[in-house]
């Protein structure tokens, strides 16, 4: 699956990362390597819990 990734600079330093078809799902990292990291166990998490919500 593919899914668009919206990085930005943060203020504070490092990025900060948010996928725009998944409302919510957004993440941060200190390098752009940890936030590639990040926003693959955060989009898998988003939709895990969006695919329970269908279930229920």
């Amino acid at each position: 699956m593919k899914l668009k990734v919206i990085v930005h600079p943060a203020e504070e330093g490092g990025f900060w990362a948010e996928v725009p078809s998944i409302p919510g799902c957004a993440t941060q990292g200190n390098s752009y390597e940890e936030l590639i990291q990040n926003i693959y166990e955060v989009a898998e998490g988003c939709l895990s819990v969006l695919q329970q919500k269908r279930k229920d």
